[in-house]
This record gives structure tokens, C-alpha cells and sequence, in this order.
């Protein structure tokens, strides 16, 4: 299903923290499949785990390629409680997938790299403004809100 285009400018409907998790791989060895597809099939076991279950905290998720054979996903979380206690959570896809990729990754001699960044951004810290656009990234995990004429960027970083 496509997501109606919103006419005009918006932003994410967002005053609280964000919590964003930027998490990926990148294959340096193509010919090594055997050593990078695992750790490339776990995130999407642990995406629809989290689809399925959303009071585990999972907002919305955008899956990305970066340069060439980088592959990641953009994580907006409800908070950071629930980030780590899905993280930490020893019944939930995560813990044992985790194993395994730490497995592949240190036998993996260099052939995929794994990383991960997170941000836990104060209220008043962030900002987004979506010009005729269906619901993307924050405004696609908590909504969107018309911009107010004349409130600029200033306003709404609180600077």
C-alpha cells in the first residue's frame, strides 16, 4: 500500500526524546556468502519479530543501502528502556541472533563488518520538516503536524 502524499510543509508530531538506531553490515568479501549471509538474514527476522509485537517499542524502521555493499536500517524507538530491554531480552530474536553474528564476525576474517550507532536526542534537540511527502522516517514513526507560519527552525530547536 502507498502513503498519501501530505500537501504542504509538516513535521514529525515529536516534542519528547527520539531515540534513533542506525544498525548495519557491510560485505568485503562477496565471494565469502557463506560468512556474510547469515549476519545479512538476522535483521529481517528481528524486524518482523518487532512488527509483530509493538509494544516491544519498535516505531518504525526504513531499510537502506549505503556505498557499495553497505546495508542498514534506521530504527526509530519509543524510548531507550525498551531499545535495551529488547536488546537484553534473552526470549526474543535478538540475543541469540546477536551470538551467532558476533560468532561470524570475529571467524569471519575481515569478510563482513558489523556496526551500530545509537542517538538518544533531547526534546528541543531535533528537528524535522517534510514538504509534500507521504510519512517518512520520524514523521512516519509518530505522525506529522502542519508547520506553523512563521515558526522557523529556530522555534523549533528551542535554540
Amino acid at each position: 500500500m502507498r502513503d498519501k502524499i501530505q500537501f504542504g510543509r509538516r513535521a514529525a508530531a515529536r516534542d519528547g526524546e527520539v531515540v534513533v538506531l542506525l544498525i548495519g553490515m557491510r560485505v568485503n568479501h562477496l565471494w565469502a556468502l557463506h560468512r556474510w549471509l547469515p549476519v545479512f538474514l538476522a535483521m529481517p527476522a528481528m524486524l518482523r519479530e518487532l512488527v509483530r509485537d509493538r509494544s516491544a517499542g519498535l516505531l518504525h524502521h526504513v531499510l537502506l543501502t549505503g556505498s557499495p555493499r553497505t546495508y542498514y536500517v534506521v530504527q526509530y524507538w519509543e524510548s531507550k528502556e525498551k531499545l535495551l530491554d529488547y536488546a537484553r531480552a534473552t526470549g526474543r530474536k535478538h540475543h541469540p541472533w546477536w551470538v551467532r553474528v558476533n560468532r561470524y564476525a570475529r571467524d569471519s576474517k575481515g569478510h563482513v563488518g558489523i556496526w551500530h550507532e545509537t542517538y538518544v536526542v533531547p526534546a528541543g534537540h531535533h528537528e524535522s520538516i517534510y514538504g509534500d511527502m507521504p510519512p517518512f522516517g520520524l514523521g512516519r514513526a509518530y505522525g506529522t503536524v502542519p508547520l506553523g507560519a512563521g515558526v522557523g527552525a529556530r522555534d523549533r530547536l528551542k535554540v
